[in-house]
């Protein structure tokens, strides 16, 4: 006769039993699902033009930016603005000693009196030789003499009175004066100093637009007018301005190897101000268009990357793609899918070509 079973024993067998029971409840209750279908999350492909964009740190510049001198050599005896002071047309800037100036327009006015003096004698000389001649009691040579003196003195008293036009010129440029409405950024002179004419003495940048000035790099340059352009003023990063490529240097810089571009800003209001800091970002538009596809939707096995694509039956086949670059989470892809072809994001080492999927879409990155 055998032994009885521990209780223990019985006890495991009851719970084991009593699972297998309810398992079996839980099938039957289930709906059959065809182990060839299986739910997979996918999305569209959408392409779209290449965008690349790049910022560069710019500085707030004026279109035209002058120096001024003066026409003549002198010493300087006052200025008359500081840096950072605004001007209009016709405002003096500075001014030098006019006591040698003076002297000259002086002596040119002397020598002018006394060109008109001798114009009007030998001209007198000449109406009497010419009625001499006329009555017969004179040579035809002694009226050559008198005529040719009358006109030395009529070409003596023209330069004597251009002379005196240079003298006078020149004591006005004496004073230097504003040509446009601007702002002073520059003073390169001080009172006592004596300058060469054409010596650079004050720098104005003229009222009116805005530039951006930016170095862009070699690679960049090109494609920088092609472009599209916003300005943001670093102490107002929220606001942004349109930016136009105005200006292009033709050759780089040869310690930077960058070249230099202007930006016209046409809508900069009164919050532009020179020598503002800003960042000028530029989005260059390719005409190669890619899509964006995630990174967990390729799919290699040492033949290069591909998608799973999802068929109108919702047949799965791998399609080689061709990857430009990757960035952070996505891929940026061209060639071997079609604008609105479906592909299988998650889980795509686990798939097979042919098998049939039951798709479930997620929006396209």
């Amino acid at each position: 006769m055998p032994s009885p079973r521990p209780p223990s024993i019985r006890f495991v067998h009851a719970c084991a039993l009593a699972l297998a029971l309810v398992g079996c409840g839980e099938a039957q209750d289930r709906p059959h699902e065809p182990m060839s279908t299986r739910p997979v999350l996918a999305t569209k492909i959408h392409f779209a033009p290449q965008t690349q964009t790049r910022e560069f740190v710019a500085a707030i510049r004026p279109r035209v930016e002058t120096d001024l001198g003066f026409r003549v050599a002198g010493k300087v005896v006052r200025r008359h603005v500081e840096t950072g002071q605004r001007v209009k047309a016709g405002d003096v800037l500075a001014t030098l000693d006019e006591t040698d100036l003076r002297l000259q327009k002086e002596q040119a006015d002397a020598e002018f009196a006394a060109a008109r003096m001798a114009l009007t004698q030998t001209a007198a000389d000449e109406r009497r030789a010419i009625k001499l001649k006329e009555a017969g009691w004179t040579a035809q040579a002694a009226l050559d003499r008198v005529r040719a003196a009358a006109e030395e003195a009529r070409g003596r008293h023209q330069r004597a009175a251009r002379a005196v036009e240079l003298a006078k010129n020149s004591l006005e440029y004496a004073t230097l004066r504003a040509d446009a409405d601007g702002v002073v950024t520059q003073t390169a002179i001080e009172p006592g100093q004596v300058v060469a004419a054409g010596q650079a003495a004050v720098r104005i940048a003229r009222a009116g637009e805005m530039e951006a000035a930016v170095a862009l790099p070699e690679s960049f340059a090109a494609a920088a007018g092609g472009g599209d352009a916003r300005l943001r003023l670093w102490s107002n990063p929220n606001k942004h301005y349109r930016a136009k490529l105005r200006e292009l240097s033709p050759s780089a810089d040869p310690a930077t190897r960058t070249f230099a571009a202007r930006f016209s800003i046409p809508d900069a209001d009164s919050a532009v101000a020179l020598g503002m800091s800003a960042t000028l970002a530029i989005a260059s538009r390719d005409a190669e268009k890619i899509a964006s596809v995630p990174l967990s939707a390729l799919f290699n096995q040492g033949q290069g990357p591909s998608l799973w694509k999802v068929g109108p039956e919702g047949r799965l086949s791998l399609a080689p793609v061709t990857v430009l670059r990757y960035e952070a989470n996505a891929a940026l892809v061209a060639g071997g899918v079609a604008e609105g072809d479906s592909i299988v994001v998650l889980g795509v080492q686990k798939l097979d070509p042919g098998r049939k999927v039951r798709v479930v879409f997620q929006d396209s990155p």
